[in-house]
């Protein structure tokens, strides 16, 4: 009887010391968990902060003006955020009017029609072309793609779409190569891997069910892929059109490369400009401490900032949307 009431009183001994340690995991393994989340709001906060208050000098002395306003004179020391602005906003437009839909396509070819071999060849390939640093697109943007457009695409655009009306507008100037379009472009090119792996890793997913399903009622792959792949993977296709747009926004080298880097504003495409990212890049280094124009580059920042937060909550309405529907 004792040897078996000190056998027992061992293993309740032993079961409430893995118990304390089990417990002790859980309580740190819980406090780092928390921490990381907590540590990700922080370093957003801390980001708001130095931007808006960096740029409240900008903000204060221009006031509303400064979103409007498409001054950016160093001497005068006026500046404005609207070509910038307007920049960003086109040459994210243009990446994503070329990006999704060839995204789409080399995502279903890839899960719906390549051979496995093939296929595998081809989705490391766009693996390794999101890899690439964004300074090798621009250096090859700028060699290759801007005298192919001097060339060939903007002059044969002008000549045939620059007096049509309306669109006309879009089309219309010398052919440098550079500009809006060549930006748009390029940014097409890096975010497409992004958009196009987030796509055929939903596309894999989806339960062979409910495709096979819908080829025995008789339906063809284009409408199989309509009525049921997009609608059951609406959400993660949309997570990643958006995950290329925030690439879209912030992206700076490969864009200052291409794009001309000239604050005027204008209609046509090919016309140089610039964006918000690739002017702070161009402009911060001769930007000094404590000046106005430092001011104005991080209130730029600011709007930036802003415009990454509008598409993202538009983004979550239109999920919602669909999904009631």
């Amino acid at each position: 009887m004792m040897e078996a009431s000190s056998t027992t009183a061992g293993q309740e001994a032993a079961a409430s010391g893995r118990n304390a340690g089990g417990n002790a995991g859980d309580i740190a393994f819980g406090v780092l968990a928390r921490l990381a989340g907590w540590s990700i709001l922080l370093v957003m906060a801390g980001i708001i902060i130095v931007l808006v208050s960096g740029g409240w000098q900008a903000f204060s002395t221009f006031g509303p003006g400064f979103i409007t306003s498409k001054a950016w004179n160093p001497i005068t020391h006026h500046f404005g955020a609207a070509t910038s602005i307007f920049g960003t906003l086109v040459t994210t437009v243009v990446a994503l009017v070329f990006a999704v839909p060839f995204a789409f396509g080399v995502a279903f070819w890839l899960v719906e029609m390549a051979p496995p071999a093939l296929a595998r060849v081809i989705e490391m390939a766009v693996q390794l072309l999101a890899a690439v640093p964004s300074i090798i697109f621009g250096m090859w943007g700028f060699f290759i793609v801007v005298p192919f457009m001097a060339h060939y695409v903007e002059p044969v655009a002008t000549r045939y779409l620059g007096h049509v009306p309306g669109i006309g507008l879009l089309f219309r100037g010398a052919p440098y190569g550079t500009g809006l379009l060549t930006g748009g472009l390029i940014l097409a090119i890096m975010v497409t891997p992004f958009i196009c792996s987030v796509m055929a890793d939903v596309f894999v997913s989806i339960p062979a069910v409910l495709k096979e399903s819908a080829f025995g009622l008789g339906a063809t792959r284009w409408e199989v892929m309509r009525k049921v792949v997009l609608p059951w993977s609406r959400q993660a296709v949309m997570g990643g059109i958006m995950l290329g747009t925030g690439r879209a926004l912030g992206e700076t080298m490969a864009v200052t490369f291409v794009i001309g880097n000239s604050n005027r504003l204008g209609w046509s495409l090919f016309a140089p400009g610039n964006t918000i990212a690739s002017l702070i890049a161009l402009e911060f280094p001769e930007s000094s401490a404590g000046s106005l124009k430092l001011s104005a580059l991080l209130a730029l920042g600011a709007i930036l900032m802003v415009i990454s937060f509008i598409t993202l909550a538009c983004s979550r309405m239109f999920l919602q949307r669909g999904i009631k529907n």
